[in-house]
């Protein structure tokens, strides 16, 4: 549904956007992470026909965005950064509004208008002016006229942004479902959403794609994939530093001591290394444990590791 080729933009002598190329396929949610000023935005801004690239082109549902941009519009829902809207409108006003300038008449439109309102929960605030919402609802209007006219494609920017736990989980069930059966990219800086909604996630820094894979392949990036945690008592930690530190497949050891608990951390050489696990029970044996268990990658050091060492590197520079 959506392919991105070679895509490049430059602002002035600034190059946000660095030859990205890039599917999406139907039944696909895209998680776009990246640090702030990474290119997110700009290039999903290039996706929506809302700037044109410098180089390179955006295809959705096999419609050119830049030579042919009206039928590949009309495939697109778009929320885009800090959702705006007319706020001398009423919600309902609102709707009413997106759902004509998409095209919807009539019955048609009563039912697409009632269906977002209540896919968005948004009853309660139908005949409230948008200038007078809350951050979480007027970004819930925004969502809704992105979703009004059931398009194939959804393009959300930070789409749970200033939203309280109990809205982030809503509208990321939301997005799931739909997810089924539309293709959907969406930015977010909360890696938590992208083990609760993507089936793929592309990191993005300094306008370029620094990984692309699913959050399992992604995870598999850690140092923490497949190492093996351990509590133990009646042992010394100088003990068990040593032994463990023999295993074959142990990169390193980590020991710290609780009470008389000692919490021991052992990373493979290879992340996921099934093996280690192995080695670590045979190791033990004797041991008295009390909890064992091998650890899943963590997102959260995979992003840092991508991201944060080129950033250091730049900021340091006269």
């Amino acid at each position: 549904m959506i392919k991105v080729k070679n895509l490049t933009k430059h602002f002035g002598a600034k190059r946000a956007v660095d030859d990205i190329s890039f599917t999406v396929e139907k039944g696909e949610v895209l998680g776009f992470l990246g640090p702030n000023g990474a290119g997110k935005s700009t290039t999903m801004r290039m996706i929506t026909g809302f700037i044109p690239p410098t180089d390179g082109s955006v295809t959705v549902g096999g419609f050119n965005m830049v030579e042919n941009p009206i039928p590949a519009k009309k495939l697109i829902g778009y929320l885009p950064e800090n959702a705006p809207a007319y706020t001398d409108m009423t919600v309902y006003g609102f709707l009413n509004f997106t759902a004509e300038i998409r095209g919807l008449r009539g019955e048609a439109k009563t039912r697409a208008v009632q269906r977002a309102v209540e896919m968005c929960f948004l009853t309660s605030v139908l005949h409230q002016s948008v200038d007078t919402l809350s951050k979480g609802y007027r970004h819930r209007t925004c969502f809704a006229q992105s979703i009004i006219h059931d398009p194939d494609v959804l393009i959300l920017d930070e789409p749970t942004d200033g939203l309280d736990p109990n809205q982030k989980h809503e509208v990321r069930q939301l997005i799931r479902r739909m997810g089924e059966k539309k293709a959907i990219i969406f930015s977010t800086h909360i890696l938590e959403e992208v083990d609760a909604v993507c089936s793929r996630a592309i990191i993005i820094d300094h306008g370029k794609i620094v990984a692309n894979g699913t959050p399992q392949e992604l995870r598999r990036k850690s140092e923490w994939a497949g190492a093996v945690t351990l509590r133990l008592n009646g042992v010394t930690a100088a003990a068990v530093q040593e032994k463990l530190n023999r295993l074959r497949s142990a990169k390193k050891v980590s020991v710290a001591v609780t009470d008389t608990r000692l919490v021991v951390t052992v990373f493979p050489r290879i992340a996921g290394d099934g093996d280690l696990t192995r080695e670590v029970l045979e190791a033990a044996n004797g041991w008295q444990i009390d909890d064992l268990r091998t650890e899943e990658g963590r997102l959260d050091e995979v992003f840092r590791d991508i991201t944060m060492p080129e950033t250091a590197v730049k900021e340091v520079k006269p």
